[in-house]
């Protein structure tokens, strides 16, 4: 390994343009711009040369084959997801250990289980996914979206789940939109963009429409329902009630966690229903909303809770000053869903789903009074991925409530409530036996810089610290998505061998409610980093680690973070591993999808945001001459939202300034192809991981082996 290192050839060329821009006052410099372009010569030429680079180093180090062959036996687990029940049908996925991707099943009320959608025999290359499905109330078709390497262009489909031939499809640009189908299942209302050739150049992936259609016939003569004035960033999703009557709405522009509202009585409308506005995202508060079995409008809403609460309203008078709640804030946990469940004792309840600091809870409550009536037992601590009940039609397993269950070393499983007993019990397992190693998981409370109390999940091999540890930290703190407790295998690898594996709880997530998100976006984007910065501090000062064993990973918003993290504290991380990140916070929004996460960021337009962004934008405060940690940047060519432009621009910047010795630190590219920002397969997750956990544990000093 040390005549490897020592024979690494420098970093390739890259020409530094002498690019700088005055944007409101500030003089910003881009001298990789060119590095925008994947059709440059240059940037070809250069892109080859990092492959080889990353390839020369990634390929020679130690523990290479033992943490592949861990993952591929975690990852052997398999799946199994909770049923989704129509009219005595349980539609379900399920990999098993030696399968790529889940496959999508029917079990038939006799018990007998069939597959109606295997996308390895669709594309046996591995390169198609299956994005989303959602099958009539019937039970009798299946609406199915694919995508083909990593694009995320969701082909929509339907197939008669009888004879598994396949009725129409595909339709294209499909992308996020959900399918509410009405009863009878000859018709549903889905979201499609409008033809590329109706929209302005660079909006090709917004101006998202709703549209009625009717199986069997061409999309081209959908009824366009709604979308037409709209701001083009828009995304929709649409919610029929069971008993087709009613028909939500709701929109919001980009990201902003910001909502509108659309209401339509379809029995009293024609094919194109008429919409009543119920809330608008000037309004400044999230919602969601739907037609409950019960004939209610429920609103699962910020409205003055930030933590969330359910109202309940007449659909015939939905606006917010008709609203009534239900069920209120609590002031530490979040609301995350409900669900109806009727029993068929003339009792029915609402399942209510809470996390109390990123960890699951489930409650019965009654639908008239909002009184919580029972507590659900689960497993541990975990998290629900799921909730579903029999619909009416199905007069066996009235009384169970199927929850989808995982937790950090516990593969996604099913676990059945019983109301008559009141006990929760497994169902089904994930198909693969698996040895999962020992860990111990905790949650502990830390301080963050301004003093405020921040929570963090710890994967450990010892109850207690006993010496300083290689650690792999990581956090996401965006957009109110929250890291929950799931099966981590990479973490599991990790603590296998030695390690301590750490998930802080970081302002901008939604792990505390609305507060705690906008806590740590826009203006106060830097309280993220801080948190990230004092939990890797709470872990050396414990005894768990030191700067020199400390890495740190992330993509996405996730990659945001850790490239603000090693620029900001370049001394307290050894290793990095960066993915499909966001780094040029200046240029952000002029690429893919990055338009509509302004909300969430801010703009470079508007100068007092521009100085916002540029405060951290990891590419534009990388300083010459500095000791950077070992970074890997990992990026896949054919990711659809974050543009593989921002690794590209700040591994040059990187190497052109870190001080650090290549053959010790090195800053690396691990490039992709045909797959993109989500979904892939097992043996390319294998991949991926064994790069990145081999790169990580040789700059830490963990032995895989």
């Amino acid at each position: 390994m040390t005549d490897v290192r020592a024979a690494l050839p420098s970093y390739p060329h890259a020409d530094r343009d002498d690019i700088v821009e005055n944007l409101h006052g500030h003089q910003v410099a881009d001298p990789y711009r060119w590095l925008e372009d994947p059709a440059d010569p240059r940037t070809r030429a250069w892109s080859a040369a990092q492959d080889e680079l990353a390839r020369s180093w990634l390929d020679t180090l130690p523990g290479r084959e033992a943490i592949a062959e861990r993952m591929r036996s975690l990852l052997s687990a398999g799946s199994v997801s909770a049923p989704v029940w129509r009219n005595g049908r349980a539609f379900f996925t399920r990999r098993q250990p030696d399968q790529e991707f889940p496959v999508l099943y029917v079990r038939e009320p006799d018990g007998t289980e069939r597959v109606l959608l295997d996308v390895t025999e669709l594309d046996p290359s591995g390169l198609t996914t299956l994005d989303r499905w959602s099958p009539s109330l019937e039970g009798e078709r299946l609406a199915y979206q694919i995508s083909v390497g990593g694009d995320e262009e969701s082909l929509l489909h339907v197939l008669d789940v009888t004879t598994g031939e396949l009725v129409e499809g595909p339709i294209d640009r499909c992308r996020y939109s959900t399918i509410s189908w009405l009863p009878g299942g000859e018709e549903f209302f889905y979201v499609r963009r409008l033809a590329p050739e109706l929209v302005p150049d660079g909006e090709e992936q917004f101006h998202h429409r709703v549209w009625r259609h009717r199986v069997g016939t061409a999309p081209d003569k959908d009824l366009l329902v709604h979308g037409e004035g709209l701001d083009h960033t828009y995304y929709y999703g649409t919610h029929v009630s069971r008993d087709g009557r009613w028909l939500v709405i709701g929109g919001s522009p980009g990201t902003a966690r910001r909502d509108s509202v659309w209401i339509a009585d379809l029995s009293a409308s024609g094919d194109v229903p008429e919409l009543r506005q119920v809330v608008d995202t000037s309004d400044g508060f999230r919602v969601g909303a739907w037609v409950e079995r019960d004939g209610r409008l429920y609103v699962l809403t910020t409205h003055d809770a930030p933590r969330w609460r359910l109202c309940v309203a007449d659909p015939a008078r939905p606006e917010p000053e008709h609203w009534t709640e239900l069920i209120g804030e609590e002031p530490d946990s979040v609301l995350e869903a409900v669900r109806w469940f009727d029993p068929g004792d003339g009792d029915p309840q609402l399942v209510v789903l809470r996390t109390r600091h990123a960890v699951s809870e489930l409650a019965l409550h009654d639908p008239a009074t909002g009184r919580r009536t029972a507590e659900v037992p689960l497993p541990g601590t975990g998290q629900v991925t799921a909730l579903s009940v029999v619909d009416a039609a199905t007069e066996r397993d009235r009384d169970r409530l199927w929850i989808g269950w995982t937790d950090f070393a516990t593969p996604p499983c099913v676990h059945a409530y019983s109301r008559a007993t009141g006990r929760t019990e497994l169902e089904q397992r994930a198909p693969g036996a698996v040895e999962v190693p020992a860990v111990h998981t905790r949650q502990v409370t830390y301080r963050s810089l301004d003093g405020t109390p921040v929570r963090m999940f710890l994967l450990t091999p010892i109850a207690e610290p006993d010496q300083p540890r290689p650690v792999l930290m990581t956090g996401y703190g965006g957009f109110s998505l929250s890291r929950e407790p799931g099966y981590t295998p990479s973490a599991l690898a990790w603590v296998a061998a030695g390690g301590v594996w750490a998930l802080p709880s970081l302002r901008g997530g939604g792990e505390e409610g609305e507060e705690w998100h906008r806590a740590g976006m826009r203006e106060h984007k830097q309280n993220t980093f801080d948190d990230f910065h004092a939990a890797a501090q709470h872990l050396v000062d414990e005894g768990w680690t030191t700067p020199d064993q400390l890495a740190i990973s992330g993509g996405s918003n996730g990659g945001l973070l850790v490239g603000a993290a090693l620029t900001q504290r370049p001394d307290l991380y050894r290793a990095v591993v960066c993915s499909a990140p966001l780094l040029d916070m200046v240029r952000y929004e002029q690429f893919l999808l990055g338009r509509t996460w302004n909300d969430e960021y801010g703009t470079a337009d508007d100068p007092e945001e521009l100085g916002w962004l540029l405060s951290y934008s990891p590419y534009h405060n990388v300083t010459e001459q500095t000791d950077y940690p070992s970074v890997l940047f990992t990026v896949f060519e054919s990711d659809t939202r974050v543009d593989p432009n921002h690794a590209r621009k700040m591994c040059a910047a990187l190497q052109h300034a870190t001080s650090a010795d290549p053959a010790k630190r090195p800053v690396l590219l691990r490039r992709e192809t045909e797959v993109g920002h989500a979904a892939r397969s097992v043996s390319r997750t294998v991949g991926l991981a064994t790069d990145q956990l081999a790169f990580l544990a040789e700059a830490t000093g963990l032995a895989l082996d």
